[in-house]
């Protein structure tokens, strides 16, 4: 028992923060943002000792990013009814850039990986980072379609934890998939709610 907890105590504590965080996420709780910076700092750790480089890099962006996402969360509020930030639907004019944002930085995760580090899944590893880069955006803004970008990370991490022996991680990105697919539809009534609450005032 000792030599088990001993192996994925760290596994484990970070797997429960991460149900928590993706439960707040799911409710759209501006407490997530607190999880957000704490988890990735354990995760850093984690990682590392097993050779998932770009993850590692990855959670520094995390903590970043949580601060980012607090801060656009807390103080920006909508214009005319100084409400907090709605959940809404990605621009169609951003989709390309960032797409082309997207491609940039899994060929420089990747290049980073496979130059620099002795990962033996650089395409994999710089592929989540780079998608987990426009999620992380796309979640700030409260962009609905942030949960499609989450959906394929948690999806590709999960077959990658698997390998790399970090199982509990691997079954919370399993469980990730599950909860990503019931939180789009969660946030998809909110953004017709938002509609209609509109247009009961008479702003669309």
């Amino acid at each position: 028992m000792n030599e088990f907890w001993a192996t994925y105590w760290l596994d484990i504590l970070t797997t429960i923060l991460g149900l928590i965080y993706i439960w707040l996420e799911y409710r759209a709780s501006i407490w997530l943002w607190l999880l957000g910076i704490i988890m990735p700092a354990l995760d850093i750790y984690l990682y590392w000792g097993h050779g998932l480089y770009g993850d590692a890099g990855m959670a520094c962006y995390y903590m970043v990013a949580a601060i980012y996402g607090l801060a656009i969360w807390k103080f920006k509020k909508t214009r005319k009814m100084h409400k907090e930030l709605p959940i809404i639907h990605m621009p169609r004019r951003q989709y390309l850039p960032a797409f082309v944002c997207f491609l940039l930085s899994w060929g420089a995760i990747y290049y980073i990986l496979i130059r620099y580090t002795n990962s033996t899944v650089p395409v994999l590893d710089s592929f989540t980072n780079a998608l987990s880069f426009i999620g992380m955006w796309a979640l700030a803004r409260k962009y609905l379609e942030q949960w499609f970008f989450w959906i394929v990370v948690d999806a590709v991490c999960c077959v990658l934890y698997v390998q790399k022996g970090i199982p509990f991680k691997a079954g919370l990105y399993g469980l990730y998939v599950a909860i990503a697919v019931a939180g789009y539809f969660k946030w998809k009534q909110q953004v017709k709610i938002t509609k209609y609450e509109k247009a009961s005032h008479g702003t669309v």
